[in-house]
């Protein structure tokens, strides 16, 4: 049994806050330390906007539509439905995009 409560962005149970991107760079997923997160398809900015939680290593994400979606931090990378994220960082912003 899971007794687990979620946890608004930047609770204590994940370190997720900050800009996670597909391998080609087409998805770039901004989560931001308020709960709110803001997802870029190509050059369509904010083509995705809403709010998540965390419970754990567990994302639940609910956009400004309603739509529901989940996530797991696994081994420092994002599993986003049928996704792979992974975290981009200042100095490997570029690398990152070109895996």
């Amino acid at each position: 049994m899971n007794t687990e409560q979620p946890q608004p962005a930047g609770g204590p149970h994940a370190d997720v806050v900050g800009m996670w991107v597909t391998a080609d760079g087409y998805i770039r997923q901004e989560l931001r330390a308020d709960g709110r997160y803001d997802e870029a398809r190509g050059g369509r900015r904010s083509a995705y906007t809403g709010r998540y939680t965390v419970t754990g290593n567990h994302l639940d994400y609910v956009d400004d539509t309603g739509f529901t979606a989940t996530g797991d931090i696994r081994d420092g990378v994002l599993h986003h439905e049928h996704l792979v994220l992974y975290r981009e960082s200042a100095a490997g912003a570029g690398q990152q995009a070109q895996r």
